[in-house]
């Protein structure tokens, strides 16, 4: 998957506002987060495996992924 296809899967599937990346690392809102990311990857000069920006996304991405399930099965039923 590229840095497009994974904007366009935020763009219809956008991430909680706030995400514990690890016991260290908050993001306090997500959107900025991937601007951040976008705009580094499209001025970044070199292949694109080498953009720190791009393992970045790539990580999120993954994460977002892997807790999908647990997010929506935390959601209470409503009757």
């Amino acid at each position: 998957m590229n840095h497009e296809e994974i904007k366009r899967h935020f763009e219809n599937n956008p991430p909680p506002k706030e995400v514990e990346w690890t016991p260290w690392a908050k993001i306090t809102d997500s959107q900025v987060f991937l601007n951040s990311c976008y705009t580094t990857i499209r001025n970044f000069n070199g292949p694109i495996d080498r953009c720190p920006a791009w393992w970045h996304l790539r990580d999120f991405y993954l994460l977002m992924k892997k807790t999908a399930p647990q997010q929506t099965s935390e959601k209470p039923a409503t009757e």
